[in-house]
């Protein structure tokens, strides 16, 4: 077995209170030990669950980020609001990149400790664009663009690289209100817009980001109308 496993959807289990509890053990670890570091061992007795419990549940370090990224993902899109229809292309995308940095909050400590291993680590830097990238698919549908055949593989690619870019600020950034990586944001999807058409056809400028509105989600919060 390595890391490198690949996790299998099909196989994934349903939610129980053991895998809930591997997955938080995991990335409690995380915030303080490298990911090469973690034994498996050391999760099970984390998490309070046998080493076959760990075995039958998961295959691998990585498929338990895998699982753990999946539940990002869900928590994203059931909290997408219905209004959000309403607004342009580029603000749906703003506002479902800005939830699904609100989701990562509780363990910014962990994805900052693999965002170094990352760097260390080139097989598992591929493996988590590979994650990335089938979640940034998920959250250009939530955006209602779409995410499907190869320009959809695509934007979902374009669009992890830059949410990539954007963490790097957001790791950094202590303000409760985050304004550095709202602003951040903004930017990188005016680069991304114009230098890869990440968004095609989109010719208008949001009000918000012309100073006309503020953003309905983080009202009063500064660099939320930077745009480059």
């Amino acid at each position: 077995m390595t890391d490198a496993d690949a996790p299998s959807a099909s196989s994934s289990p349903q939610s129980t209170p053991e895998r809930e509890r591997i997955i938080e053990a995991f990335m409690g670890l995380l915030d303080a030990i490298p990911f090469e570091e973690i034994e498996l061992g050391v999760i099970a007795a984390r998490a309070g669950v046998s080493l076959a419990e760990l075995r039958n549940l998961f295959g691998s370090k990585l498929a338990i980020l895998a699982a753990y990224l999946k539940e990002v993902d869900r928590r994203v899109l059931a909290g997408i609001d219905a209004e959000l229809r309403e607004e342009e292309p580029r603000e749906r995308l703003f506002d479902v990149l800005m939830r699904r940095i609100d989701a990562l909050t509780p363990h910014k400590a962990a994805v900052r400790s693999l965002a170094a291993s990352a760097r260390r680590n080139p097989p598992l830097a591929l493996a988590l664009n590979s994650f990335a990238v089938r979640s940034q698919q998920w959250m250009l549908t939530a955006a209602d663009i779409p995410a499907s055949g190869p320009r959809g593989q695509l934007n979902a690619q374009g669009l992890a690289l830059l949410f990539a870019s954007v963490l790097r600020t957001w790791l950094a950034d202590d303000d409760p209100g985050l304004a550095r990586t709202m602003s951040a944001l903004d930017r990188a999807l005016a680069r991304g817009q114009r230098a890869a058409g990440l968004l095609d056809g989109l010719c208008r400028i949001p009000a918000r980001l012309c100073g006309l509105r503020p953003r309905r989600r983080r009202e009063g919060g500064e660099g939320t109308t930077v745009a480059a």
